[in-house]
């Protein structure tokens, strides 16, 4: 019985042997297969690039989806407006969606986020006869750093394009759908933003009707920019604000994150009739007002709570608040500003301008931001409760 015993025991000693080194290759393997996979996914211009190459491959497949959807009327086509895109690409673009969703800091149901824009309708009747088109996005880092544009056709191979000047042979444009990234992102932003507020006394419905009183505000009639720092590979701008200023009862920041989604163009006059500031929300008559530009690798979580940290942090640094008055809210900004090139963004064009000092029942008419970027009209409007 013992000879058995040891006999069993040895056999199995040398299948382990044997074995050991063939599921030690196959865990070398998959691993390799899935960093491999993970590289993939490690930044939004990589996946813009691998979603591009992938479309401009299956581009024989993909015309007849393109042509019958595309237009003068729609340039652009979701990814997943794409049924003729095989399982395989269909998996990949999945989890790149997933990838992009945690890489902005978005709930995982913010839906589909890439897409695809033919550059300018300009192009669109030299497609639509049949002349082939490239498949581009655009490149990492700060936009005025670029040197040229990276494209594929359909053979995969690279072509490479002019930043400052629009080609002329028709181009796809892989890139996010920007304005669902950004409605995702200030919701988030405000989510964290406002949630130590939560815990300060609730008004009833009906206290606060019998005492409600006249809204005092500021309207955004008209802006203007002179440069929205994009060049033709990033269509429109999307530009949000942040409005700076003091918790009314407590000794806290506030950071009210304002939507701008049609700000598209520079050198363009706008006249939205946009209630900008709700003065009831701020402590002194004065707030800041900064401009800033979506970028693709802003992570709005991330940048929410550096926001909160930042603040906070300056206003622990102020020993009498009251004396200080609504000078704080300046210092405040700047330390906001100081911080964004190097910490949150890879383009330090995120930052468009900075209005100082905004007062309450104020109009200012044509009125230029501190960097001589953006010019805005501002005018007091009272809204007054319903009475009925």
């Amino acid at each position: 019985m013992m000879n058995k015993i040891t006999k069993c025991l040895a056999t199995l000693a040398l299948l382990n042997c044997v074995s050991a080194p063939a599921f030690s290759a196959q865990y070398e393997i998959e691993k390799g297969e899935n960093l491999s996979k993970l590289a993939q996914y490690k930044d939004v211009t990589t996946i813009k690039r691998n979603f591009a190459k992938q479309i401009a491959l299956n581009y024989s497949v993909l015309n007849a989806d393109l042509k019958q959807t595309l237009s003068q009327y729609k340039l652009v086509l979701n990814a997943d407006q794409l049924p003729s895109l095989g399982m395989h690409t269909q998996q990949n673009t999945r989890l790149a969606n997933s990838a992009l969703q945690q890489l902005k800091g978005l709930p995982q149901n913010t839906g589909s986020l890439l897409q695809v824009r033919l550059a300018s309708d300009t192009m669109l009747s030299a497609w639509q006869q049949g002349e082939r088109p490239l498949f581009a996005f655009a490149p990492a880092g700060d936009d005025s750093q670029w040197s040229e544009i990276e494209a594929f056709d359909q053979f995969g191979d690279i072509h490479y394009l002019s930043v400052d000047q629009m080609p002329t042979q028709p181009v796809f444009i892989v890139e996010l759908d920007q304005q669902k990234v950004q409605d995702a992102g200030i919701a988030v932003m405000r989510g964290i933003l406002s949630a130590n507020k939560f815990s300060k006394t609730t008004v009833s419905p009906q206290n606060q009707l019998s005492n409600e009183q006249p809204l005092q505000t500021s309207v955004l009639k008209k802006i203007r920019l002179e440069d929205d720092k994009e060049p033709w590979i990033s269509g429109g701008a999307e530009i949000y604000a942040i409005v700076t200023g003091i918790d009314p009862t407590r000794d806290e920041p506030i950071l009210d994150i304002v939507d701008l989604p049609y700000l598209d163009h520079d050198k363009t006059d706008y006249s939205p009739n946009q209630v900008l500031i709700h003065w009831q929300r701020y402590r002194w008559q004065a707030v800041d007002l900064l401009l800033m530009e979506q970028d693709d690798n802003t992570n709005y979580k991330t940048l929410a709570i550096k926001l909160l940290e930042i603040s906070e942090q300056v206003m622990a640094s102020i020993p009498d608040l009251q004396a200080q008055g609504y000078a704080i809210i300046p210092k405040l900004t700047n330390e906001l500003l100081k911080a964004m090139p190097d910490e949150w963004f890879t383009n330090n064009d995120d930052y468009v301008d900075v209005f100082y000092t905004l007062f309450e029942n104020k109009d200012y008419q044509e009125y230029k931001g501190a960097s001589s970027n953006a010019t805005i009209t501002l005018s007091p409007l009272e809204i007054n409760p319903r009475l009925n």
